[in-house]
């Protein structure tokens, strides 16, 4: 389910801010499938993907116009930790929204210039709207 306090911190950085290890192999007589792990979606992943294009587009417009701040993927990461544990497909739909988001911007806008701010602007403002949504209708 998803975590309030995270959101909230997604909420707060968009309103205000301008290996693995190894499993040892069983010999091949002993192995067995592991049961396919049946994934449902959340009533909230929708807003969730678009969250994450969010991100990812933020992201790169914030590096593009000398933010250099990378407390949006650290934001991305979070959410995958704290809302797709143990769901790799959730996990893997939710990154690839932050990467069509940040490759969209990328495609666009190759130097900063005043509409690459506004569009981040805007963005800024939707993915506030969208956390504040989805904490008051579906946080805990």
């Amino acid at each position: 389910m998803l975590k309030r306090p995270f959101i909230l911190a997604i909420l707060v950085g968009l309103a205000v801010a301008p290996a693995f290890g190894q499993q040892k192999k069983q010999p091949a007589e002993e192995q067995t499938p592991a049961p396919a792990a049946v994934e449902k979606p959340a009533p909230y992943d929708t807003r969730l993907m678009r969250l994450a294009e969010i991100l990812g587009s933020v992201h790169y417009l914030r590096n593009l116009c000398g933010g250099g701040e990378a407390e949006w993927r650290e934001m991305m990461q979070e959410l995958l930790a704290e809302d797709t544990a143990n769901e790799p497909q959730r996990a893997a739909r939710l990154t690839a929204a932050f990467n069509r988001g940040y490759r969209a911007f990328a495609a666009t806008y190759v130097k900063c210039n005043p509409q690459a701010i506004a569009a981040e602007e805007a963005y800024r403002a939707e993915g506030a709207t969208l956390a504040t949504e989805i904490t008051a209708r579906f946080g805990n």
